[in-house]
């Protein structure tokens, strides 16, 4: 293999440790909007590119080009785009364009940082798919990575076949062409440092995992910020930060997973600090439907649209003040401040056979009437 020129192996590993270290600040971003006929919210994809296309046309966001279609209807896709499958790339360059798209026709698209995303930019890449990977590979992957290798490993190691394979194991061809791009400076990087973790949009309000107690009564653009400033710095020096913090915006599960009893004081306050109606939260994966709790004032959204999670097609949708679930096509009105049962039922019509909302249907009709005896 015919090696790079000095200069040309130092900035590779130079431009790998500036993208991974810079501390240079992302510009704020807008985070409160008003007077918005129409908006579409939608959960977490998980690298499922034609999941994502195909929910967008039932919305009726896109054409069959891929282009914004909406008009002014605003999307939020509610993070973890990133990790599990395969085309989260894909996913990411089309939001990109539809973004620009749509502020021209007078919408908007507002992409909200997951806890994946986040782990992606700092280097925690646990769930990062070889197929991932093999998108950023580039006709110089695997001189790039012999060059990183060099650079970074002692004279010993070099000479340490099994600690070689291990390493190039961890660090597959992609690998640095993943990181250029998360970098401060890299494409989705840049463009990922400058979202928000939580957004109001008239009387709702959006954040990926929810608003824990501990973080109840911090306005929304100082959560924001401080996710933000998190993302300027290295993963050892976040220890206890709200982007690491399981009871942070991006981690907390308390909404989704809580007895309602124990959190319905909890979000009565929520509603009324942030004068709201709704709180929408992906995150906690629900049995493949867009499930209210707490009468509706809490609405989750992580249905799992990816295949890797079932790949139900269903997503939320506000007309106004009033919620709808889009359900494999079907527009549901959610019941709000009533019984969910009916609204179940008529979405588990439109399901297939052994789907995750009859499986889960089914148990509770069957603990029901364990119950019962």
């Amino acid at each position: 293999m015919t090696k790079l020129p000095v200069h040309r192996r130092l900035l590779i590993v130079v431009a790998l440790a500036f993208a991974i270290l810079s501390n240079g600040l992302p510009a704020s971003a807008e985070d409160t909007f008003e007077g918005v006929d129409r908006v579409v919210a939608m959960g977490d994809l998980h690298g499922d590119f034609d999941a994502f296309v195909q929910l967008l046309r039932s919305a009726r966001l896109i054409d069959r080009r891929n282009n914004w279609t909406g008009g002014k209807a605003y999307l939020v896709q509610m993070g973890d785009i990133l990790d599990r499958g395969a085309d989260s790339r894909k996913i990411m360059d089309l939001l990109m364009k539809l973004e620009e798209q749509s502020e021209k026709a007078g919408g908007r698209v507002h992409v909200l940082l997951g806890n994946h995303e986040v782990m992606n930019i700092l280097g925690d890449l646990r769930y990062v798919s070889a197929g991932e990977y093999e998108s950023y590979k580039s006709p110089r992957a695997a001189e790039m990575r012999d060059q990183v290798f060099e650079a970074q490993a002692t004279e010993e190691q070099k000479k340490d076949g099994a600690y070689r394979r291990k390493w190039e194991q961890d660090h597959p061809l992609g690998w640095v062409e993943h990181r250029l791009a998360f970098g401060v400076t890299g494409a989705y990087g840049k463009w990922l440092r400058q979202k928000n973790c939580v957004i109001r949009i008239d009387q709702v309000l959006f954040s990926h995992g929810g608003i824990s107690p501990k973080y109840a009564s911090m306005p929304i653009r100082e959560m924001n910020e401080l996710v933000r400033a998190d993302l300027t710095k290295d993963i050892s020096a976040l220890v206890d930060t709200i982007t690491r913090d399981a009871e942070g915006p991006l981690w907390y599960r308390g909404l989704a997973q809580a007895p309602e009893a124990e959190l319905a004081a909890h979000v009565d306050s929520l509603l009324s600090t942030y004068g709201v109606q709704h709180v929408v939260v992906a995150h906690t994966p629900t049995p493949g439907v867009v499930l209210p709790r707490f009468g509706s004032k809490v609405i989750l959204i992580d249905v799992g649209i990816s295949e890797y999670y079932g790949k139900t097609a269903a997503c939320l949708v506000f007309e106004g003040s009033k919620p709808y679930a889009l359900h494999r096509g079907h527009r549901l009105e959610l019941p709000v401040g009533q019984d969910i049962m009916a609204y179940l039922k008529r979405a588990v019509s439109y399901d297939p056979p052994n789907s995750l909302l009859h499986k889960w249907l089914d148990r509770m009709a069957r603990r029901e009437a364990g119950s019962e005896q």
